[in-house]
């Protein structure tokens, strides 16, 4: 706190210069958003779920499906109660800055006071203006102390709101063990290598989906995993598409329990961060308030260090280096909130990536997770096309690998909905190589069009 020990002229420009209370308002903002966001989810899911138990789908199957998924509408609720706190410390940081700066004296109050100190001192050839000058030095010491009471408040505000952050939601419990007792029923789907599913291409049981290697599934393909409402997930219990973990409410993240997207952490609740318990985007990491920090325990923006507060002009908002833009905390970026190296775009938290809200490495398109992708939503590597949760395909919704197709669970499949794998040695059309997927790529291990050499995906590419 060395806020103690600084002058007027420092304390009070630093309360006057920056962008005041606005971030901290549009982010209590932000996350009202979210809360109503989830609160509309929750409720959504739990009257999806309740209607088709009372209408459509009735017995043993579906009062499991039912058990299976209250807990999961009141984890959403929860999540929706945890942002809502979230916005109300974000509203009272806001207003613990105001009042601190409305207490602190005005920078040209105290350039005043030393204006007319030193005019009081150039002046005083016989000693006639000593009591002058004594009563400026008593109201400029009377502006440090003022000075430094506004920051001590400010300090126990802002600290008081952090503290009120709420704590991290706890996992849910496994269901299998209610499932595991209920008898098995044949629904509708084609290729479905075990019962109680609707879709194609599943391999494991009670999937509302397609192409799911995995249980219970719901409103989702391509899954990797139990439990998922999205898409393209490896993990558990995600509420979104392209994640890597378990219990993501969000798209494209690395870890478990975050809400948002693109975040290579766990407990996060924003976007494109790396490391954990961040709220707000773009930071690096741990316990950050606020967009673009590096380093632990910040609230503010731009900031570089652990445990402050403010505004870092200086850095044209960002604490990384070589950043073009808003709100990076990495190196070599160029747009806005990211926390990785060499990216380009919004929210990325990987490595040389094109695009928004990708943690990855060297992938282009939206929420990619996985490595050297082009596409969306895709948590395998070397794919081309969206929601593969496996690697080196061409297509949409696989969680097997090096198909070219839709919905295959299998490996090494040209087609829609395989459960089992193909000859091989690649899948697709007119590719010259060993494992890869696609049309015309010649090279080992890649997907897409046209490609020339090993590890790529996309179009008409050439490298290695």
């Amino acid at each position: 706190m060395s806020f103690l020990v600084l002058p007027p002229e420092i304390n009070s420009l630093r309360m006057f210069v920056g962008a005041g209370s606005a971030p901290m308002l549009e982010a209590a903002a932000a996350w009202d958003g979210l809360a109503n966001e989830l609160a509309g989810a929750a409720s959504s899911f739990a009257s999806v779920t309740s209607g088709l138990a009372a209408d459509a789908w009735q017995g043993p199957a579906s009062a499991a499906m039912l058990a299976a998924a209250g807990p999961y509408a009141s984890f959403l609720r929860a999540a929706s109660a945890h942002a809502q706190n979230a916005a109300a410390q974000a509203q009272s940081v806001a207003a613990v800055f105001e009042a601190a700066q409305a207490a602190t004296v005005h920078p040209a109050a105290v350039a005043a006071n030393r204006t007319d100190l030193v005019s009081l001192v150039a002046s005083n050839l016989f000693g006639q203006n000593a009591p002058a000058i004594a009563a400026t030095e008593a109201e400029y010491e009377q502006m440090w102390a003022q000075d430094v009471a506004a920051m001590v408040d400010y300090h126990a505000g802002a600290a008081a709101a952090a503290a009120e952050l709420p704590a991290v939601l706890q996992p849910l419990d496994s269901i299998f063990g209610v499932l595991d007792n209920i008898p098995g029923y044949n629904l509708f789907g084609i290729g479905n290598q075990k019962l109680l599913t609707l879709g194609i291409g599943n391999q494991l049981a009670w999937n509302l989906g397609s192409g799911n290697l995995g249980e219970l599934n719901l409103l989702g393909s391509g899954n990797i995993g139990d439990v998922n409402l999205g898409s393209g997930n490896f993990g558990f219990w995600n509420l979104g598409s392209g994640n890597i973990g378990s219990a993501n409410l969000g798209s494209g993240n690395i870890g478990s329990f975050n809400l948002g997207g693109g975040n290579n952490g766990s407990y996060n609740f924003g976007l494109g961060n790396i490391g954990g318990n961040n709220f707000g985007f773009g930071n690096l990491g741990s316990l950050n308030i606020g967009f673009g920090n590096t380093g632990t325990g910040n609230i503010g923006i731009g900031l570089t260090g652990d445990h402050q507060i403010g505004v870092n002009l200086a850095g044209a908002l960002n604490s990384g280096i070589g950043n073009i833009g808003f709100g990076n905390s990495g190196t070599g970026n160029i747009g806005f909130f990211n926390s990785g190296n060499g990216n380009v775009g919004i929210f990325n938290s990987g490595q040389f990536n094109s695009g928004i809200a990708n943690s990855g490495i060297l992938s282009a398109g939206l929420f990619n997770s996985g490595s050297h992708s082009t596409g969306a939503f895709n948590s395998g590597d070397y794919n081309t096309g969206a929601f593969n949760a496996g690697n080196y395909n061409t297509g949409l919704f696989n969680s097997g690998s090096i198909n070219t197709g839709l919905f295959n669970s299998g490996d090494l499949n040209t087609g829609v909905g395989y459960l089992f794998d193909g000859p091989g040695p690649s899948s697709g059309f007119g590719n010259l190589g060993i494992g890869s997927s696609g049309f015309d790529n010649a090279g080992d291990d890649a997907s897409g069009v046209g490609n020339i050499g090993d590890y790529i995906s996309g179009f008409f590419r050439a490298g290695t």
